[in-house]
């Protein structure tokens, strides 16, 4: 993770994907943190009970699963699914996003 007042290069990440998905944590902002996930492959369902999760979209298309909709988020575009809602994200195509979430998430 960076330290404050630092410069963080998101395309040296883009590099370090090991089997379809890696997620690194950036920078803490007050209680949040900063990740950047790069995925090829499905997440699996899961919730945050401590904290709600925002996905912002870098490059191609984020498909988000909730339990009674599919989110199509775009690049440049960005969604926040709150604490305890069960949510899954899923590639349409090679792509970056970023995630701002609280520092301490369980399941």
């Amino acid at each position: 993770m960076s330290d404050l007042l630092s410069i963080i290069d998101l395309d040296s990440f883009t590099k370090t994907m090991v089997d379809g998905y890696a997620n690194h944590a950036l920078t803490n902002v007050n209680d949040l943190v900063v990740r950047l996930s790069i995925m090829t492959e499905d997440f699996y369902w899961h919730f945050h009970p401590n904290s709600d999760e925002t996905f912002l979209v870098i490059e191609g298309t984020l498909l988000l699963d909730l339990e009674q909709e599919t989110v199509t988020l775009k690049q440049g575009q960005m969604y926040t699914v709150p604490q305890n809602v069960h949510h899954r994200t899923w590639p349409e195509s090679f792509f970056d996003f970023s995630q701002l979430q609280r520092n301490k998430w369980t399941k």
